[in-house]
């Protein structure tokens, strides 16, 4: 049997404001087209199918695209739920999508029913461990003596499991969307307050099945043979820029896993940092290949320069980040900001503040020229009792 990996869509996110819909389209339609090439059977999708637990109509609408392609290309579908998903909303249809071939799992109470599916060498039992909520598991399982962690929880649904497998027989896949032990590298920007503060999962907590699907990093990692992250099909932040997107092909036969390989997907828009002062941005012929590109840009200049951001988008329509950092940071010798001001005449006080906010860089001839004329209009006024 020959299954594809893959997990962390997140339909309908954005990306600095931008839809990401056309992009995610175009990197499901080409995996829709490997599975069909590579004989896919079984294509499993572990947890944050959309971005929100609310997702928009064209959002519910490019999911659905997707699940009649890859049952077109004549692949079975298992999906479960990760964090950013509505358990309830996108379980809402699953005895309709079963009967198609595509089995969404979002219940806890249903992780120890797998869906069974055979080929030649006999069945295999697919597991899915939807996102668990320790709190919320706790009056799930009423009868767990202690679930404090998700670590706890993970334990618990992997002994409901085994307990399972062990009368069932046959090959195992579990789906897991949760952050084991040995993913930190693999952690970017955009999840490091999401998963900062969570427990991890030991790896041992997967022993004894052939293959263990993880979900809720975006970047593709082995942590055993058989225990792996797919990561996101679309780079979500530029710490994931140099990060390939694809999923893995899991082949299983008769006695368990017998070969993975990775299959790489289309990155439909590059994401590169450009550094440098803003006028060499603008104008060298360096960087026209990055044009279209996502674009993070690192300004050296001295000063930074009015209205950065609309004249770089104006080369680089899909900049999305801008940051300023000088190549000489002014000191200011330990000085308070009162010391720097103190007896200072008005035109003083005024050069040292824009010294201060401008790296070290005072009025030039023009500017103090038009501060001294519009200082020597000012009149006190004086006031009476």
């Amino acid at each position: 049997m020959r299954i594809l990996h893959t997990s962390d869509w997140h339909i309908g996110r954005t990306f600095h404001g931008w839809s990401t819909l056309d992009a995610l389209r175009t990197v499901l339609d080409a995996l829709i087209s490997e599975v069909r090439t590579q004989n896919v059977d079984v294509v499993v999708v572990a947890g944050d199918i959309y971005d929100s637990s609310t997702p928009s109509a064209e959002a519910v609408e490019l999911f659905d695209e997707a699940l009649l392609g890859l049952r077109n290309a004549g692949a079975q579908v298992i999906v479960s739920s990760g964090n950013h998903d509505s358990a309830a909303r996108l379980g809402a249809r699953a005895p309709f999508a079963a009967a198609a071939g595509v089995f969404v799992r979002t219940k806890t109470e249903e992780i120890a029913t797998p869906v069974t599916i055979s080929d030649g060498d006999g069945p295999v039992q697919f597991y899915a461990v939807p996102y668990l909520d320790p709190p919320r598991m706790r009056n799930t399982w009423d009868d767990a003596e202690q679930m404090r962690s998700q670590s706890d929880a993970l334990h618990y649904a992997m002994d409901l499991i085994l307990g399972d497998l062990a009368e069932r027989g046959g090959r195992s896949v579990v789906l897991a969307h949760t952050f084991v032990q040995g993913a930190e590298d693999e952690v970017f920007d955009n999840q490091r307050d999401i998963l900062g503060g969570l427990d991890k999962v030991p790896v041992r907590a997967f022993e004894g099945i052939d293959y263990v699907a993880l979900g809720h990093i975006h970047g593709r990692m082995t942590l055993e043979r058989n225990v792996r992250y797919a990561g996101a099909p679309l780079h979500y932040s530029f710490g994931e820029a140099s990060k390939p997107r694809g999923g893995w092909l899991v082949d299983l036969e008769s006695d368990g896993l017998a070969d993975v390989q990775w299959l790489d997907l289309p990155v439909p828009r590059p994401l590169d940092e450009i550094r440098g002062e803003l006028d060499d941005l603008l104008h060298n012929d360096a960087y026209e290949s990055f044009r279209y590109h996502w674009i993070s840009a690192v300004l050296a200049d001295d000063v930074q320069p009015i209205g950065a951001m609309r004249k770089l988008q104006r080369r680089f329509p899909y900049c999305a980040m801008l940051r300023h950092e000088p190549a000489a940071a002014q000191q200011s010798a330990g000085q308070s900001y009162a010391e720097i001001v103190r007896g200072k005449s008005d035109l003083e006080l005024i050069d040292a503040f824009l010294s201060k906010v401008r790296n070290g860089r005072s009025a030039d001839p023009l500017e103090a020229d038009l501060l001294r004329n519009t200082i020597s209009e000012y009149e006190p006024v004086e006031l009476h009792a």
